[in-house]
């Protein structure tokens, strides 16, 4: 597989580096050349200096052949413009860092579905820690899904209920149920839910408060 990187940072090198030891072949794009030489020093030659946001630049490096094109630079927008003009050198899948998470929407919008936002990672982890948290992001998926955690408070609508008996939103689908006491379950549409029961759900990111309001509460935990 051909990965071209844009952005030659920490994740890029990294990234470079664990794809090259799975005898990928790897091409970072860098601006700044002390850093290229410093790469090329490390990984051997498998770094060029040049603008990833210029086509010319991506063309040079063999865009119309990658398999993937990864964009980790710090600045939210030129990894934007990475993927897009990839996307239009029909590479077929894009990775955009994002740095802000306000971002996300705009990324989607745009036709990039796959982001990775370190600060959205952390937040998922601490969220996982607190025991208020009711609704935990676990993975961002392909094709603008997600899995998320929910857990059923005692004033859930849909407590004592089955499964066929519940409206989730569209696209959305109960996986796993796993009850107070730990025990994991493949859910049927006869399983009947209680408070305390975790759900692990996949569903669409703008259905989440739909998804909420159906099995938390439409009120329900949420922030003032």
């Amino acid at each position: 597989m051909y990965v071209l990187i844009a952005g030659g940072g920490k994740v890029g090198f990294y990234l470079a580096q664990e794809l090259l030891q799975s005898n990928h072949e790897v091409l970072i794009l860098e601006q700044d050349a002390n850093r290229v030489a410093a790469i090329i020093e490390e990984l051997g030659e498998n770094a060029m200096h040049g603008d990833g946001c210029e086509a010319t630049t991506l063309d040079a490096a063999g865009v119309a052949r990658a398999d993937l094109v990864a964009a980790v630079t710090g600045d939210d927008e030129d990894n934007l413009v990475v993927c897009e003009i990839a996307r239009q050198r029909g590479v077929p899948r894009t990775i955009a860092r994002i740095n802000n998470p306000k971002n996300e929407l705009l990324f989607k919008r745009r036709g990039i579905e796959t982001t990775i936002s370190a600060t959205q990672a952390v937040l998922a982890q601490i969220e996982q820690e607190l025991p208020t948290g009711e609704m935990i992001p676990l993975l961002q998926m392909h094709s603008g899904l997600e899995l998320v955690e929910i857990k059923l408070p005692e004033t859930s609508p849909v407590s004592g209920r089955s499964i066929r008996e519940v409206l989730l939103p569209p696209e959305s689908l109960i996986s796993l149920v796993v009850d107070p006491g730990g025990v994991p379950r493949i859910p049927s549409g006869d399983t009947r839910l209680n408070p305390g029961d975790a759900l692990v759900v996949v569903t669409r990111r703008e259905s989440s408060p739909m998804l909420r309001a159906a099995l938390i509460g439409s009120t329900h935990g949420l922030d003032t």
